[in-house]
């Protein structure tokens, strides 16, 4: 058996605090920002120059997607989408005070959303944005621990992990506990859920399978407890009976979702990933068929065979934001803010443009992408600097730049073909 090469990840505790606020606020007018359209080359630098920029793209419009499995192996494909953006409103809260070192997540199950606040309180809105329920399972302690969740459900039940090493589940529907343990550990990663089993990663990085029906542990897959720090939460994917995860050296491990077992490990990092392991962020991990993707913030972006670990391709692409399939293609934006687009299979990059050619040049450099959501036409990218770009697929171009906020947005969400943020003190519905 193939030896596991272990990780350790810091987990940063998030203190936040809301106020209860259960409406959203009017619409308001979002604040538009002409284009100053300044290209900046840096020759020096692998892959950070416009290619192919005149070749035009064409996406064949919205097919509806298996939203089950979509959700286990993070391929979301493109959405229908609002084309204009006119106005924004807010269902508001307290101020996250750290909130750049969290990755907000909202759940969806197809008809609704769920979010939380600070102390617990879980928050399940329909279609029309209106708050259908808050649940709340935490003693007065925990409250004061200001309890971050990640949250998870499979249609019927929600289950819900913290950062103070509590997990639960709940009636989607009503809310009510159906059942709560509590684990020496932490938890720092996706959630996910898959024949009544749920999988997640702890702080000492054990990949844990619980039991849907009632919490108990049915497997864990060990890893070596070193010392290595990551800021950057552990990705989940499951195909059939695999689990994929990633640890914090930038090995890619899968194990079977039975009985635990390994099946593959590959290592993409050499051996001096020991000594800056806190400075590796990964993507999160994306599967089309037997096709397994995902990049880092160290210029690589990797294809492998998910069914054996083994590597199709490496590109040069400096990137630690979600990749997105369409059809032939995979689309990725650099964290110096070029759109490429790749051939699937063979890796062979098709085109890059540059869309951070809307900011100025000293401002540019400390600007990255947090993520972005596809329409058949429209790419919408946020920034670490509260800004919403749209960008037009076929020509690769920024057509226009909006203002959300001044300071960090999540990546976008769509829901009702509406655009959801999450910020530091509210949940922003783009209109």
């Amino acid at each position: 058996m193939i030896k596991i090469i272990l990780l350790i990840s810091l987990f940063f505790s998030v203190s936040c605090s809301f106020t209860k606020i259960d409406f959203w606020t009017k619409d308001e007018k979002i604040e538009s920002i002409d284009k100053n359209l300044i290209t900046v080359f840096e020759k020096k630098e692998v892959l950070k120059k416009e290619f192919n920029s005149n070749v035009r793209l064409k996406l064949s419009k919205f097919n509806k997607r298996n939203f089950k499995k979509a959700y286990l192996t993070n391929d979301l494909g493109i959405y229908e989408i609002n084309k204009e953006i006119k106005s924004q409103s807010k269902f508001k809260f307290k101020k996250i005070k750290n909130f750049n070192y969290f990755e907000p997540e909202i759940s969806f199950d197809g008809k609704n959303f769920i979010f939380f606040d600070d102390k617990g309180n879980i928050l399940k809105f329909d279609e029309n944005f209106k708050l259908l329920w808050k649940k709340n399972y935490y003693s007065k302690q925990e409250k004061k621990l200001n309890p971050i969740l990640t949250l998870a459900n499979n249609g019927d039940t929600l289950v819900i992990f913290d950062n103070i090493g509590k997990f639960y589940a709940v009636n989607l529907n009503t809310g009510n506990l159906l059942w709560s343990k509590t684990n020496f550990n932490p938890f720092n990663s996706q959630i996910k859920i898959s024949k009544n089993k749920i999988v997640a990663i702890d702080l000492n990085n054990i990949l844990r399978c619980f039991s849907l029906k009632d919490g108990s542990e049915l497997w864990k897959f060990n890893s070596e407890n070193t010392f290595l720090k990551s800021t950057k939460i552990n990705s989940i994917a499951i195909k059939d009976d695999n689990v994929i995860f990633n640890n914090s050296i930038g090995d890619v491990i899968s194990v079977d979702l039975n009985t635990g077992s390994l099946i593959w490990q590959t290592p993409t990092q050499s051996s001096e990933i020991y000594e800056n392991a806190f400075s590796l962020v990964m993507s999160d991990l994306v599967i089309r068929k037997n096709n397994l993707v995902f990049s880092n913030n160290r210029n690589e972006f990797f294809s492998m065979n998910s069914e054996n670990g083994l590597i199709n391709w490496k590109q040069e692409i400096n990137s630690n934001v979600r990749p997105v399939f369409y059809d032939k293609f995979l689309f990725t934006v650099s964290n110096e803010g070029y759109f490429f687009v790749i051939e699937r299979m063979t890796g062979n990059i098709v085109r890059i443009t540059d869309v951070f050619n809307v900011f100025k040049p000293k401002k540019r450099e400390s600007i990255k992408p947090i993520g972005f959501v596809l329409s058949y036409d429209k790419m919408f990218l946020s920034t670490n600097k509260g800004r919403l770009l749209t960008i037009n697929i076929a020509s690769g171009k920024t057509e226009s730049l909006s203002k959300i906020d001044k300071h960090r947005i999540s990546k976008p969400f769509v829901f009702n073909k509406k655009i959801l943020l999450v910020k530091d003190n509210s949940i922003i519905r783009l209109n």
